[in-house]
């Protein structure tokens, strides 16, 4: 009886000392002069300790120990999963044989002063004194892997009582059986200590990582570094009382008698200690997140200045400049053609055209992009699109957009990303801010050095398609000085109908707009003139712009009545739109007005009747006769046919038709000009094309799901 009594008496004494070191623990949780005592003991002397083959360790001990817990304690067979085996990592062996003695007077200083129950905040300095000359991260990770050897040794005789006669004994010994014989009622007690010491094991790592931040980019006198390495020591402290707090529970279990507490105090103590690490290490990771923003931010500003000092300087090829923009690491092969992954390699000595969009591409824009494509492999023309796909990199691709990003891969028969992922902010930030890619696609096009010799080649591709390779300021030049405002530049290959009719000598009326009532009078009044004119007229509806439903009735509605000829496709009525559009931005580029270029004032008329409400019409015949109006003076036109009759006798049909709107026309009109949102130069002055005089500058935002 005098040897279980024994026990007894000193559990009291230490539940009485317990419960006035935790009230002092309680006042001392935010105790600036206790910190001042830490910091007073850390003296370090320059050593550095690789810590991390030591966690691993660590954390192989502690996860294998506490499924013991359950496993042993409370009737389940214990399943342990094989242990890795670190003693064969490279310098693991050199690292903990140079560190052996140390941590194992910290077991033994835990053992000892954990045994009495003695001040805890007083154990705690203890430790932080014998680890006095060692870094922050190193202090933890030394005492938590003395607590683990103990920790370790303690559920290991636990494991193996049952099978082992060396194990029973040493249990014996400590009075281990009592443990194993109530393990339900020290569950909760086995739980607190399991959750301190994750919380303790999440708070070691987060230090680590504060240490293993690269000091290129951040240094510790820095923000956010240095806020969060003030936080440092109080995070080692409370690591290291938790310590001590575990070490005196595993303790105090030894030689327990049958005659049970209730634990209370401890198990409250454990769990407020739990939550306080648990709440400095969410303070840590907030810390660690700053920082890594910082660290992005400063290797995205790099990357920046890195890429634009690329393009700055000559290269013999395009590899630096496409692996710089595309992807530089060498462990994938980023691109990807039809089912075929490939290099980057593969790119080499070519020109090359970045696509460059967003997942709102337009299934038009593929089409027409694809033609010329398919046809420059047949030509003396070489070159290469490459896709990149621009989106928000702020968060993850959603399944909506990995969708549309997965089928316009499978329309692009050239090279695509393989991942969005892969373009770099920097890129992105550089394709942005140089390129002037906002929301519509740019087309770059780079020579076979990686050269940039235009920033948006998409204008030139839509009006002359292969024709104007290899896609440089100066070709464009050459082109526009042997155009004219003709018929072929208007239509060019996209209705061959058309200049079949041309070839043939007939007259060709093209009009558009969506007025069904406009349409039908200015059929009848058409086919009217033609004949009384004796011409032969073919009529032919391009339809109007960002208007697909609205267009695709009025097809139907000029089919039903067999007005006449339709481009039915939408893509053709697209790209007719698209190539006006095109035509303007290349104008305003070359810093063309109304005043000196023909051209440009012919493309600001079709555009400015394309955003008028009401229809309009361009009658040529020949390659160069043209006349154009908007649909009500046209109209009018043709009903007063009988006032100019004779004049296209003397003079032919176009000049009396042109004679006759001049006529007609009065200082009173009203034009309306809707510019596309074009990437580059918006011209800060427009004149109205009818009458020459500068036009009011008003802001439209418009959304159309038609």
């Amino acid at each position: 009886m005098a040897a279980t009594a024994q026990p007894n008496r000193v559990q009291q004494q230490q539940q009485v000392v317990k419960g006035r070191d935790h009230a002092k623990f309680l006042r001392m949780s935010d105790d600036t002069t206790m910190m001042k005592q830490i910091q007073a003991t850390h003296t370090p002397d320059g050593r550095e300790v690789e810590v991390k083959p030591i966690v691993q360790v660590i954390e192989d001990i502690l996860n294998h120990a506490t499924p013991a817990i359950d496993g042993t304690l409370y009737g389940n067979p214990p399943h342990l999963e094989a242990l890795e085996d670190r003693s064969s990592q490279d310098g693991l062996h050199g690292i903990l044989e140079e560190l052996a003695y140390t941590i194992q007077k910290l077991s033994c200083e835990l053992s000892c002063k954990c045994s009495g129950g003695g001040d805890a905040h007083a154990t705690t300095m203890a430790v932080f004194n014998m680890v006095s000359h060692y870094s922050w991260d190193a202090k933890v990770v030394l005492s938590l892997a003395a607590f683990a050897a103990n920790y370790g040794e303690f559920w290991l005789v636990i494991q193996l009582y049952a099978t082992n006669p060396l194990a029973k004994s040493v249990a014996l010994l400590k009075q281990m059986p009592d443990i194993i014989e109530h393990g339900n009622s020290l569950k909760s007690r086995f739980d607190a200590v399991t959750k301190l010491i994750k919380v303790m094991l999440d708070v070691t790592k987060s230090i680590i990582e504060f240490k293993e931040l690269p000091s290129l980019y951040i240094s510790p006198d820095m923000p956010p570094m240095s806020s969060a390495m003030a936080h440092i020591p109080t995070a080692a402290y409370w690591t290291i009382r938790g310590i001590v707090a575990c070490a005196s529970q595993i303790i105090s279990l030894i030689g327990m008698s049958n005659e049970y507490t209730s634990w209370t105090t401890e198990s409250w103590e454990l769990s407020t200690l739990a939550h306080k690490v648990s709440s400095i290490h969410e303070h840590l990771i907030q810390q660690l997140i700053l920082c890594h923003q910082h660290i992005e931010e400063k290797k995205q500003f790099e990357s920046y200045n890195n890429l634009v000092r690329i393009f700055e300087i000559a290269h013999l090829d395009n590899q630096k400049v496409l692996k710089t923009l595309i992807y530089a690491k060498e462990d994938i092969q980023p691109l990807l053609q039809g089912n075929t992954k490939v290099n980057i390699e593969i790119l080499r000595r070519k020109t090359v055209l970045l696509l460059i969009s967003d997942l709102d591409l337009l299934h038009e824009e593929i089409v027409i992009l694809h033609k010329f494509y398919r046809e420059q492999i047949k030509s003396d023309v070489e070159y290469e699109v490459v896709w990149l796909p621009v989106v928000d990199r702020s968060k993850p691709l959603n399944e909506e957009n990995q969708n549309k990003f997965h089928e316009l891969q499978k329309e692009m028969p050239w090279y695509t990303l393989l991942h969005p992922s892969l373009l770099e902010p920097a890129v992105v930030r550089y394709i942005k801010e140089v390129w002037h890619f906002t929301k519509k696609a740019i087309l770059v096009v780079l020579d076979l050095q990686g050269k940039v010799v235009c920033r948006n080649a998409l204008h030139m591709m839509w009006i002359w398609g292969n024709t104007a390779y290899p896609f440089t300021n100066s070709k464009e030049e050459s082109l526009w000085k042997e155009e004219t405002w003709r018929l072929k530049l208007l239509v060019d290959d996209i209705d061959a109908t058309i200049f079949a009719w041309v070839n043939q000598g007939k007259y060709i009326c093209m009009y558009g707009g969506v007025n069904s009532d406009w349409i039908l009078n200015f059929n009848t009044a058409a086919r009217e003139v033609a004949k009384a004119a004796g011409i032969q007229l073919e009529m032919v509806y391009v339809g109007k712009s960002n208007a697909k439903e609205q267009v695709r009735k009025t097809i139907t509605f000029i089919n039903s009545r067999s007005l006449g000829y339709c481009w039915t496709d939408p893509t053709n009525i697209w790209f007719f739109w698209t190539r006006m559009e095109s035509m303007l931005y290349s104008k305003t580029q070359h810093r063309k007005t109304i005043e000196n270029d023909s051209i440009f004032a012919g493309v600001l008329t079709m555009l400015s009747f394309d955003g008028s409400d009401q229809g309009w019409s361009v009658i040529c015949h020949g390659p160069t006769e043209m006349a154009k109006a908007k649909g009500d003076m046209i109209l009018k036109c043709f009903t007063e046919y009988s006032d100019w009759s004779d004049n296209v006798q003397q003079n032919g049909f176009i000049p009396a038709l042109n004679e006759h709107l001049q006529k007609l026309h009065t200082p009173e009109h009203c034009n309306r000009l809707i510019l596309p949102g074009i990437n580059g130069d918006i011209p800060e002055k427009v004149v109205c094309a009818e009458c020459g005089r500068p036009m009011e500058k008003y802001f439209m935002y418009r959304c159309c799901t038609d």
